[in-house]
């Protein structure tokens, strides 16, 4: 399983970015994708997770409301729609695929890992 993620970058306070996560290998559509982020000295923190077909999905509540994540199967990649960005928002963001998930906000519990896109917001 590879994961390639991309859409990273650099955006002033309120803007929006599109990340996304393309998947290679293990069947994408039985999979639970989510997204973590790593800022500067601090652990993975969980953003979003959604189920394999769609139907639910699940957010932090640091993000709830400005952040939406998707996923088409057809393509085997997740996205990542971010708007309202602040500088708070500022890490590296993985996407990580799972099976069998169960507590999906936790990093242990997903299997694979892609290598991690920057997104840094100014103030």
């Amino acid at each position: 399983v590879q994961l390639q993620a991309s859409g990273g970058g650099l955006v002033q306070a309120g803007g929006s970015l599109r990340l996304s996560c393309a998947a290679s290998g293990r069947t994408f559509s039985s999979s639970v994708m989510g997204w973590f982020r790593r800022a500067q000295g601090k652990d993975h923190e969980f953003v979003a997770a959604i189920t394999s077909n769609g139907g639910s999905t699940y957010y932090a509540d640091s993000v709830k409301g400005r952040f939406t994540i998707s996923r088409d199967n057809a393509k085997n990649t997740v996205y990542l729609q971010m708007n309202s960005l602040k500088p708070e928002d500022t890490a590296v963001y993985y996407c990580a695929q799972g099976w069998g998930t169960v507590r999906l906000d936790v990093p242990r519990e997903y299997s694979y890992w892609g290598q991690g896109t920057e997104v840094t917001v100014s103030s």
